[in-house]
């Protein structure tokens, strides 16, 4: 799978299928701070990527 790092940016691949719990643990995240995005769609932690599937990961940003 192809995986493109928004911040800082980067582009990462790895083996699949993946839970995207797993590939927060591989890559040294912190879920509660990213979104990560398929295509259009939002991906939960507990939703599978495929080895074929490219996805973002970008920062999750508040402010006012």
């Amino acid at each position: 799978m192809k995986i493109h790092l928004s911040h800082p940016t980067r582009d990462v691949e790895l083996q699949g299928p993946k839970r995207v719990a797993d590939i927060f643990k591989e890559l040294q995240l912190v879920p509660e701070a990213f979104l990560v995005i398929r295509g259009q769609d939002l991906v939960t932690e507990d939703e599978i990527v495929a080895d074929g599937d490219s996805i973002e990961v970008r920062p999750v940003i508040s402010g006012g």
